[in-house]
Formats: C-alpha cells, structure tokens, sequence
C-alpha cells in the first residue's frame, strides 16, 4: 500500500512538472542585423518553462564554423536574458555569424544570424606565387613621419580602423636599442597624432631608428617608418644646398612599407 501511494504522489507532481519544461520555449533577437567588424551587437530574449537556477548556454559561431564564444547566460524571474557580444580580439571576420541559445530542460534551441560588414582586423593570408611562399597582411593601421631638417621633433601620425584600443610607438636605434615609447588614443574617427623628441644618450648612435605602431593586446596591428638620426638631430644643418642633398640622399636609402613614409621638411 505505501509503494502504490509514493507511485501516485510521483504521477502526481513529476508528471506534470516534466510537462511543463517539455512546453517551454525560448525567444531570441537582437539589437542590429547588420555591424562593422569591431562594434558589439546586443541580443536578448526570453525563456520559459525552465528550472530558473540552471543557466542558458549561448554560443557564437563564425562564418567559417569555429565557435568564439560560448558563455553561460542568466536569466531574471521573467525569463529574460540579455547579452553584449563584443568582438573577439582583433575584430569580427567578415561574413555571417550565428547565435545560439539552449537550455538543458529543453528540446530546442533558438538562433539568429548577423552580418558582419566593412573591413576586418583578421590576419589575411595572401599567397604571393606558386612556390613563393605565403605572405601575412596586417590591414587597417597606416602610419607616417614628419621632421624639419635639424629638428630634435618627429611628428607621427596615422589611421586606424579600430578605436578601442591605444597605438603604442616604440623606437629602436640602429643596434637594436629601445630608446622611447609613447602612446595614443586614436579619434572617433580611428586619426592619431604624437610627438617624440630626440637628443641625449639613448640617441647618441648615428644612423636609421624604426619608429615601429602596434595595436591590439597582441599587436594585432602592425606599421613602421625608418628615420635617419645624426647627432641627436633628423637631419643635421649643414647649410642650405648640402641640407637639400643629404635630404636626396636620405630618401633613397630610407626603405619603407608600401604605407608607410617619412616626411621631410627643408628649413630655408
């Protein structure tokens, strides 16, 4: 008789609590369908018809299949959740993206997608020539140099396609030497500007400094300009036309990336 009682009290109560989770459901949106490669994207929804201390499983998928993120997501006594998906480090790829939301007490699974527009701060690979070898761009970070001849001031400046996150300037002296490190925090509009000075011992070498730009916690992005320093100085006076034809000869030994350049200005 006790066995019989303690089946009926299951039928009871477990039979219509399974139920009620195998009705539940879950609702998803977001804020856009369409963002640039380094903007978030808010998706929120709700849930029903689950144990409200087990939490959601949300997943977010790349265009090529890998999964980026994939965090648990709370959910109030309402059933709503939300959450802010900011881009994996450097930037979103380029393509569609898909997001998921499960929970363990139910049967399915809801999803959306969202595209991803504009240019990416993802490592491309570029194959140069059968045989040749693969060739690894860093796109979205350009930078250039300016001097008067004789200035102890480098102007740097440039663009960038990402404005999260600060450009670090290192300079290197001829042997290897690093002499001085700066940094920058790029406009609304991804434009920086910084000035370094030269002179005093750790510019006491004659010869080419790299200015070398990196962004990104692992310096995703990369750029470098060279820059000749004698004495302390860009570019030494050494009278009008002997300055005009160090500066001829400074530019065709300067070697440069194809977006990078070094500016000189003569001082008449």
């Amino acid at each position: 008789m006790l066995k019989i009682s303690i089946l009926i009290l299951f039928a009871i109560f477990f039979i219509p609590l399974s139920s009620a989770f195998a009705a539940g459901s879950i609702e998803l949106s977001s804020d856009r369908e369409v963002i640039q490669s380094t903007d978030s994207i808010l998706v929120y929804g709700t849930v029903t018809g689950v144990k409200n201390f087990v939490p959601l499983q949300l997943s977010v998928i790349a265009p090529d299949g890998e999964v980026v993120f994939s965090p648990k997501v709370s959910f109030d006594g309402n059933g709503e959740f939300k959450r802010l998906i900011h881009p994996p480090l450097p930037s979103y790829k380029i393509g569609t993206y898909t997001v998921t939301v499960s929970h363990p007490d139910l049967d399915t699974t809801a999803r959306l997608q969202f595209t991803v527009a504009g240019t990416t701060l993802v490592k491309e690979i570029e194959t140069i020539a059968p045989g040749m070898g693969d060739k690894i761009i860093y796109p979205g970070l350009e930078i250039t140099a300016e001097a008067l001849e004789g200035s102890n001031t480098i102007t740097l400046s440039g663009t960038s396609i990402t404005r999260d996150t600060d450009v670090t300037f290192s300079v290197h002296s001829p042997n290897g030497n690093l002499v001085s490190v700066e940094q920058v925090t790029p406009n609304s509009n991804g434009h920086f500007t910084v000035e370094i000075k030269t002179g005093g011992p750790l510019w006491s070498e004659d010869g080419v400094y790299t200015v070398t730009a990196n962004q990104g916690i692992s310096s995703e992005l990369e750029d470098s300009v060279d820059v000749e320093i004698v004495k302390g100085k860009v570019i030494p006076e050494f009278g009008t036309i002997a300055a005009m034809i160090l500066v001829v000869s400074l530019m065709s030994i300067i070697v440069v990336s194809t977006k990078s350049k070094l500016s000189i200005i003569p001082r008449f």
